[in-house]
């Protein structure tokens, strides 16, 4: 029997694929789908989620996101995946600046995106200020609802609902437990939280939705992310490391400032819930993923703000090292992005 430690979605997606393969699973969590998983507004975007100096990440969120058709039709839950195409848009000629310094460094990269006028833009998503500066637009760049796809999971999977013990530890044992793996080695985790709201976006029969695509923007020198999805806009996030488990005024003040520059109407929408969640970040900000030389579990944890993205890498990566299955030579590359070893 394998044990899987963390009922988060990349624990929940291991078990499921070990699952799927045949093997026995348990799953260890005192309260699954609660943490970083269930607060995160679960875009697919390795394009749009490119940064200068984070070279080693580009690899695994592209090959993670070519892999999530495969990962959610094995798991039965291809209908989880909703195709909208982000735009990135530009909250001033500044933004503008930064936005296709962005573009340059997608495009260095070979990813898929194109420049916009604001016109262009907005002949896309009406509802866009006409104050924006300009856009650009990524096709390939999607999202998935994680609150649901972790609710299909656990339908599939039995969780114990208890801390897991050093006991629980062993080579048949993978730790997905987000920040919680700290409590089991001594790893380099630090909480990074996010400020995010969920509004109420209601459709009136035969009207156009105030948002289609995932919009995601550069407001003086902010980010900002407007995630729509069917009745729901989810409005994010901040990144701070102050501690405080529970939302900033301050925070959210921020993103509703921001956020109405790029969409105004979003004033007129009824807020449905503040949160704020703690994501596992490295010092590095690369997930820390490899087995422990003292206990031979494999840790999988670290994956900060691309958790969701990377989930589908992640499951098969582990599932493949809890069964000993060979690594394909871009896998090896990947796992030694991602070693432990690196902080030791």
């Amino acid at each position: 029997m394998y044990t899987v430690i963390g009922a988060g979605l990349i624990g929940l997606a291991t078990a499921a694929l070990l699952q799927q393969r045949g093997h026995e699973v348990r799953v260890i969590d005192p309260d699954p789908a609660s943490q970083a998983s269930h607060f995160a507004a679960g875009m697919l975007a390795p394009t749009a989620e490119m940064q200068f100096e984070q070279d080693p990440l580009y690899p695994l969120m592209f090959a993670s996101a070519d892999e999530y058709p495969e990962f959610l039709a094995l798991i039965g839950a291809e209908d989880a995946l909703i195709a909208s195409g982000t735009l990135v848009v530009a909250g001033d000629r500044a933004d503008l600046g930064h936005l296709h310094d962005v573009f340059d460094l997608q495009q260095r990269y070979g990813a898929e995106a194109e420049k916009l006028t604001p016109s262009q833009a907005r002949k896309l998503e009406p509802a866009l200020s006409p104050g924006i500066a300009g856009a650009v637009a990524i096709p390939g760049d999607h999202q998935i609802n994680p609150r649901v796809l972790m609710a299909r999971l656990l339908q599939q999977v039995q969780v114990e609902r208890r801390k897991a013990q050093p006991g629980d530890l062993g080579p048949q044992t993978i730790v997905c437990a987000g920040l919680g793996a700290a409590e089991l080695f001594d790893l380099p985790l630090r909480p990074v939280y996010g400020d995010i709201l969920r509004l109420n976006m209601p459709r009136t029969k035969g009207a156009e939705p105030l948002l289609e695509k995932v919009v995601r923007g550069f407001v003086l020198d902010r980010p900002v992310y407007l995630v729509p999805r069917g009745d729901e806009l989810v409005l994010g996030a901040t990144s701070r490391e102050d501690r405080e488990p529970l939302p900033l005024a301050g925070g959210v003040l921020d993103l509703l400032r921001d956020a109405a520059r790029v969409l105004p109407d979003i004033q007129l929408l009824s807020i449905k819930e503040v949160a704020a969640g703690a994501r596992p970040g490295t010092p590095d900000d690369v997930p820390l993923f490899g087995r422990d030389p003292k206990t031979s579990s494999v840790i999988s944890t670290g994956y900060f703000r691309h958790g969701i993205l990377l989930a589908a890498l992640a499951a098969r990566l582990g599932a493949d090292q809890l069964t000993g299955v060979e690594p394909s030579e871009q896998d090896q590359a990947f796992i030694q992005a991602m070693n432990p070893e690196r902080f030791l």
